[in-house]
């Protein structure tokens, strides 16, 4: 059932509209689980797009298995969705640095107060992102340590390669997910992909994820794929590799997952002149699970993100 939970007027007779699809039994009992999920708040993220799609479609062609209520928000930010624009295009705002909002105020904050009123009183909340066009991502969920306890049982059904646990300090109040966790709703925030990309097997993955989620809630009781077990890390875990040089960087590996310690990332090169102004050299073993993706960096550009202290016994190889 396809839903406006926002409606607002814009210039020349336009509006902004955001829907919510609700999937539910053919009966209920007033007794249901329910579980959201979201993306959209930045428009140039589009990997939910794909995992909203293949939720619902599966759902739908297996209603008959569905306990409980899931309620689909694919485009919370369809103005920036619309412009391919990161924040509202209308203030310019950053729509996840504005929650819980205010009924009372400018555009941006009266839709995020909206939004927190029709998703309160839900037994869990994914929040789904992209990163953005400069870096690619492994599927991971990020959860703040003061919660971790609570919430990264909920996150190693999800089907992510790895749980990354932020320190407290490294959390805005201002963001939607703190907000609802704040309601006291279990919400996870997942980060894969690319900005203003799909990719298909992320996306697959993670759809994997949800349904065993459901099914450890009760909101489904079809079949599920077995999930992987997600790798938990710490910040002190993560090694950061900037560029010490300005130029165009060339990767060269693959894909990511293991990587040695001495290992060449790939290359930053001096198109005027020919000449390789750094070799990108990973500082440990572990896990690649950031990579630059965007080729134009500047010294002091992130690179890289490598999950370090970690005991391999296999090759291991995603995606």
């Amino acid at each position: 059932m396809v839903e406006t939970i926002v409606s607002i007027g814009l210039a020349v007779d336009e509006k902004m509209i955001i829907k919510r699809n609700r999937l539910q039994p053919k009966s209920l009992n007033g007794n249901e689980t329910r579980i959201c999920i979201v993306t959209g708040l930045h428009g140039d993220e589009l990997e939910g797009q794909y995992v909203c799609y293949e939720l619902t479609k599966k759902i739908n062609e297996n209603i008959q298995f569905l306990n409980g209520i899931v309620d689909i928000y694919p485009a919370l930010n369809p103005l920036g969705i619309d412009s391919v624009h990161r924040g509202m295009p209308t203030s310019d705002l950053d729509m996840n640095r504005i929650f819980p909002g205010s009924e009372n105020g400018a555009m941006a904050e009266y839709v995020a107060a909206k939004i927190i009123e029709d998703i309160d009183g839900a037994d869990m909340f994914i929040d789904l992102h992209s990163s953005n066009i400069f870096l690619r991502e492994l599927p991971q969920v990020r959860v703040s340590e003061h919660i971790s306890e609570k919430l990264v049982p909920y996150a190693k059904l999800l089907n992510a390669d790895f749980i990354w646990v932020h320190p407290v300090a490294t959390v805005l109040e201002s963001t939607f997910t703190y907000n609802l966790n704040n309601k006291n709703i279990p919400t996870l925030l997942v980060e894969m992909g690319v900005g203003m990309k799909i990719t298909k097997e992320y996306g697959d993955q993670l759809v994997k994820g949800i349904f065993n989620l459901m099914k450890a809630m009760n909101i489904w009781n079809g079949e599920v794929s077995p999930v992987r077990e997600p790798i938990v890390s710490t910040e002190k875990e993560v090694e950061f590799i900037n560029a010490k040089a300005s130029g165009i960087f060339i990767s060269c590996i693959d894909n990511l997952g293991v990587i040695k310690k001495g290992d060449i990332i790939g290359g930053i090169l001096n198109p005027l002149t020919g000449e390789i102004e750094e070799k990108v050299i990973c500082p440990c073993n572990g896990m690649i699970f950031t990579l630059r993706e965007y080729p134009a960096v500047y010294e002091g550009s992130l690179i890289a993100r490598v999950l370090g202290g970690v005991k391999w016994k296999k090759k291991y190889y995603l995606h």
